[in-house]
C-alpha cells in the first residue's frame, strides 16, 4: 500500500505513520527550523537513552534534513524503543511525501523498511506462546 507523493509547497503539512510492535507514531511535518516534539516534549526529554534518540533522528541524518522541518509526534503504544523504531519510520515515510528525490537516501538507510516482528501470542490451554504444562504420562 504505496501513498503517492504528496504536492509540497512550503505551507504545506506532511504526515507520516509508522509502527513497531505495538507502538504507533503519527508524525507531521511542517516546514520550520528544526524543532521536534514528541507527545508534547522535546525529543532529549522523552528519549532518555541515547540509542532511541539516535534511532528516532537517523531519517533525518541520513537526509541531512535536521534543520528543514518542524516535526510534531504523537506516540502511543509499546515501550520507549518501540516508540523510537515507530517514530523513525514515520518520518522517513513523510520525508518521502514531502520530497521524492530523497527515497534513495532513505531506501540505502533501510529507513522505509517496517520491523515485521511482533509479540507470539499465547496459545489455548497451554501456559504461554511456546511454554507447555507439563506432559505426564500417568
Amino acid at each position: 500500500m504505496t501513498q503517492a507523493p504528496a504536492e509540497v509547497s512550503k505551507a504545506r503539512v506532511i504526515w507520516g505513520i509508522g509502527r513497531r510492535k505495538t507502538a504507533v507514531a503519527r508524525v507531521r511535518l511542517a516546514p520550520g527550523e528544526g524543532k521536534l516534539t514528541i507527545n508534547g516534549r522535546e525529543v532529549a526529554e522523552y528519549f532518555s537513552e541515547e540509542k532511541d534518540r539516535a534511532s528516532a533522528l537517523s531519517p533525518l541524518r541520513a537526509t541531512k534534513q535536521e534543520k528543514a522541518w518542524n516535526i510534531t509526534v504523537n506516540a502511543k503504544g509499546g515501550g520507549r524503543t518501540g516508540q523510537a523504531d515507530a517514530v523513525k519510520l514515520g518520518i522517513a515515510r513523510a520525508l518521502r511525501r514531502a520530497d521524492a528525490s530523497l527515497e534513495a537516501a532513505l531506501r540505502d538507510g533501510q529507513f522505509l523498511t517496517r520491523d515485521p516482528r511482533m509479540v507470539e501470542r499465547k496459545k489455548y490451554g497451554q501456559a504461554g506462546a511456546r511454554k507447555r504444562f507439563q506432559f505426564s504420562k500417568r
